[in-house]
């Protein structure tokens, strides 16, 4: 069976998105239903249904990499990226 490309509209945003003939063929062989939302959209209800937060950039205060919290640093504390805050607490 051959699929092609096809393009549908995001139930959430209204958005016109590409189904293509390769995610419709992975589809098919899972037995899903075609999406009815855009990719940023599926990913936005995943995120919500699942609890995991928005995560921000920002640049470590120890180590000076860019790394990403979740939470907006307010820049009056020092924030620090993974591996600089475990030496910090002694993990």
């Amino acid at each position: 069976m051959e699929f092609e490309n096809s393009v549908l509209s995001c139930e959430d945003c209204g958005e016109e998105f590409v189904f293509s003939g390769e995610e419709q063929q992975f589809y098919y062989e899972r037995g899903f239903q075609t999406p009815k939302r855009c990719k940023p959209c599926r990913q936005r209800r995943k995120a919500a249904r699942t609890g995991q937060r928005e995560l921000h950039s920002t640049i470590c205060a120890e180590c000076g990499i860019e790394t990403q919290v979740p939470f907006k640093p307010s820049g009056d504390r020092p924030v620090y990226c993974r591996d600089c805050y475990q030496k910090r607490r002694g993990f």
